[in-house]
């Protein structure tokens, strides 16, 4: 079974986040065919058109669009705000699809996993960013969907592990469908490049 390097890019800043646990979690499940390196947005400046190709463009955009184009995969986990996708990761988004015609995100197989302490686990946060991967022609997994509601930090442990439970074997569950979604990607583009 191949290994495949993903990026992580989760859309909260905070130390503690619940997305930043999750996707530690599901890294730590498939850790043995999932190489995951998390990708900090931050510290990116907002989006500027002035900046492509300029001189002037942040050191910042260029080691993350590298890092991006390095992976074989992207995994997104994130809460919403205001039933929208939180600004800093729209600007990361945005940062790695330009200059035009030179996005980093072009074909990278992906998954969005949304979670939050409310009941519709980041639904509207969810779409919003599935929206905006298929227009930069991202293949996001489909299956299983990823709402995660109803999570806070009483579903870890004191080191930051899911607790068992029906949120771990969701988890457990997701991790295995994304190591399977970059898989098949990577192995229908192999075929069809040697057909």
């Amino acid at each position: 079974m191949a290994t495949y390097k993903i990026a992580i890019l989760v859309g909260s800043l905070r130390k503690d986040s619940i997305n930043r646990k999750i996707a530690r979690s599901i890294c730590a499940i498939r850790g043995d065919h999932l190489e995951c390196g998390m990708v900090e947005i931050g510290d990116l400046p907002l989006y500027n058109q002035d900046f492509d190709k300029s001189p002037d463009e942040p050191a910042t955009y260029g080691a993350f669009r590298e890092k991006i184009a390095a992976a074989d995969g992207v995994l997104f986990c994130t809460p919403e705000y205001n039933r929208g996708v939180p600004g800093v990761l729209k600007n990361a988004v945005d940062v790695g699809s330009r200059p035009y015609g030179s996005s980093v995100w072009n074909g990278k197989p992906a998954a969005i996993v949304s979670a939050s302490p409310g009941s519709i686990g980041g639904f509207g946060a969810n779409h919003q960013l599935r929206q905006a991967c298929t227009f930069l022609n991202m293949p996001v997994m489909q299956q299983p969907e990823a709402y995660l509601g109803h999570v806070n930090d009483d579903s870890f442990d004191a080191d930051g592990r899911l607790k068992d439970g029906p949120l771990k074997d969701l988890v457990e569950k997701l991790a295995h469908a994304f190591h399977d979604w970059v898989d098949m990607v990577h192995r229908a583009r192999a075929a069809l490049a040697s057909s």
